[in-house]
Formats: structure tokens, sequence, C-alpha cells
């Protein structure tokens, strides 16, 4: 059997995403059932976008047919990357000569070992995609890419309550507007060690939504 690595975020109150959470019936009281009940942002923690989070009248999540998210991956090792470093078409040609047309793209920056994602720092001093990259794997034809940081430079600035344009979130504007999908904020990723592996990425059932949280795996052989 192979072996299963987790590449999720766990949830749990986060400064960028606060989670609703209560938990009805008491066993200590004699309840017979504990229930607990969850709320969040379909774009927080490790999660799927679909085509419609940027374009209107786009794809939703129940338009993504499962193969997209599961199945032959490239890992990409970018790690070590520096803070604030530009991820260029030059930088990913040294490392993704592997990608083929068809495959899932996983970037691989190991950035958490860094900085936490329950810090500021993760999100204001990560390395990002340039759009010339963002073009440069659009090339390659993936059917989805991954990451396990921050990719686009002006997701640090939602730590400010500024948005900017879909031309700045460079990945989602190449990258999502054309189909390929978006799995964000994959976690544990330095247990990947080999150039390929067999990713699943199983999103909630979300019907008519722009995106949906995930519980994203990888098989590796033993």
């Amino acid at each position: 059997m192979s072996r299963i690595i987790d590449l999720s975020m766990p949830i749990a109150d986060h400064f960028r995403w606060p989670v609703e959470r209560r938990v009805a019936g008491d066993q200590a009281r004699g309840d017979v059932f504990q229930a607990t009940w969850l709320g969040w942002t379909v774009h927080g923690f490790t999660h799927m976008d679909s085509p419609r989070h940027c374009v209107a009248g786009g794809p939703t999540t129940d338009d993504v047919p499962l193969e997209t998210t599961v199945g032959e991956a490239a890992v990409v090792d970018l790690a070590p990357v520096q803070p604030d470093e530009a991820i260029t078409p030059e930088r990913l040609a040294a490392a993704a000569g592997h990608v083929a047309p068809g495959d899932i793209v996983v970037l691989r920056s190991c950035w958490e070992r860094q900085r936490a994602p329950t810090t500021p720092e993760f999100w204001t001093e990560a390395p990002y995609m340039t759009r010339a990259a963002a073009e440069w794997l659009r090339a390659r034809q993936p059917k989805a890419v991954a990451f396990d940081f921050p990719q686009d430079w002006c997701i640090r600035l939602l730590l400010k309550g500024e948005r900017r344009p879909l031309a700045d979130n460079v990945t989602h504007d190449v990258l999502l507007r054309s189909g390929v999908i978006l799995i964000e904020y994959l976690s544990n990723t330095a247990a990947l060690t080999t150039p390929r592996t067999f990713l699943c990425c199983l999103p909630l059932k979300v019907p008519a939504s722009d995106g949906a949280p995930a519980r994203v795996i990888a098989l590796a052989d033993r």
C-alpha cells in the first residue's frame, strides 16, 4: 500500500480566517451525541479555486470533475526560497523539466519552515509568482497547480484591507481564468521527496460555489 502524505492545513481559528465553531450536546450531562458546527470562508486554509472565483459566469466547483484535481503530479522543488523572492520562469525551468501536459503541478517551496502560516510574516514576506512564471506554467498545459505559499504578491495587501485588480493577482488572471484549477495553501510539502507523486485533492461538494475546502494528500511508494 502507498504511504499517505497529508498536505492539508488544520482548520482552526486563524487571524486571516475566523472560524465559527460551536458544539451542541454534552455527553457529560447525559446527551447521547456531541455535534460540532463549523463555519469559515471556502477560500481559507487548504482549498480549491474554481474559475467562478474570478470569472463572472465561469465554471463553479461542481463543474470541475474530480479527475482535474486527482492524478499524476509533478513536484517542482523550489526550496529553499528567500523572503520576498520573485519566482521567475528561469527558476521554474531549472526545476520543472519533468512537467508534462495534463499534470497537476505542485510548487514545493517549504516556506512554512521559515515562517509559520499563523503569523503575519508568512503572508507579508512570502515568495511570489511573477506573471511571466505563471505564463510559463500555463504553456506547459497543466490541469491544476498547487502552491504551499501565498503565490500572488498582492495577497499580502489583504492584511491591510487592500484589494488589487485581477491583473495583479497573476496566477488567478493567467492560470485560473484560463481554466487551470488552483489548489492553494498546501502544508507539509517537505514530505514530498520525489519528482513525481500521485495527488488527491478532494474538494467538498459545494454546488455553484467559487471554491471549496479540500483535504489534499499525496500517495507515495513506501
